[in-house]
This record gives structure tokens, C-alpha cells and sequence, in this order.
């Protein structure tokens, strides 16, 4: 793995961690940004495989457009599209006024994540056993 593919990486595990620790607040849980930051770590994951596989990725935010450019190099992986459209628009849309995560959709959006996170480590790790 290149260096390039390390640094997406380790930001991607930044933006989950601090996904989680909102979530997980007890005392003034920010929920808008658990939501923006499990948004941006599966950005960043799919913008990984796709440099992983000599892709550039473009400087978007479209999970659904991201995972179009990733079917290219990765036939057989297919993501939830409805999940990844519901990734992009919680987290992209509570990032300004008059838009508000609550606990449940801070907790889907974390679920998601989690869930697509592990797919797409595995597209990196598995070529460099």
C-alpha cells in the first residue's frame, strides 16, 4: 500500500472515531457531526480503493457517484445505494442551518458506516496478504 492510500486511511479512521465519540457523548452529543463524520470516513475509504487501484478520485461528496467510479475497479462489490444516498444527505445536509441530526439518525448513519467501513478495508487489506 502506498503512502497515499495510508494517509485516506488514517483519516477515514479519524472521521470514524469521532463519529463514534459523538454518538457516544453522555453530555451534549453532537449528533450533526456523528453524522458529517460517518459521511466523510466512507469518502475517504472509497476515495482509498480507488487510489489503492490507480483511480484519481474526483473532489466530490456524492457517496453514489463515488461508488459508480469504484464498480469500475471493483466489479464485484456492490454497496446499498439507498444506504449511501442516505449517507451523503445526513451528513452533507446537517452541516448547515436549518437542518438537525436527532440520536436515530446519527445512529443510522453510524450503523451504515460501520457496516460499509469493513467492506472496504477488506478491498485494501486483501491485496496486500
Amino acid at each position: 500500500m502506498n503512502g497515499t492510500v495510508r494517509e485516506w486511511m488514517d483519516k477515514a479512521e479519524g472521521d470514524f472515531r469521532t463519529a463514534r465519540r459523538e454518538f457516544q457523548a453522555s453530555n451534549e452529543p453532537n449528533y450533526d457531526a456523528a453524522c458529517f463524520h460517518a459521511q466523510q470516513s466512507i469518502e475517504k475509504l472509497i476515495k482509498a480503493v480507488l487510489i489503492h487501484n490507480d483511480v484519481a478520485p474526483p473532489r466530490i461528496h456524492n457517496l453514489e457517484r463515488l461508488h459508480e467510479m469504484l464498480l469500475t475497479v471493483c466489479p464485484g462489490v456492490v454497496l446499498d445505494v439507498e444506504e449511501l444516498r442516505l449517507l451523503t444527505n445526513v451528513g452533507m445536509a446537517t452541516r448547515y442551518p436549518g437542518e438537525e441530526a436527532d440520536h436515530d439518525d446519527a445512529a443510522q448513519a453510524l450503523s451504515i458506516c460501520t457496516r460499509l467501513r469493513e467492506g472496504l478495508l477488506k478491498l485494501i487489506e486483501e491485496e496486500n496478504v
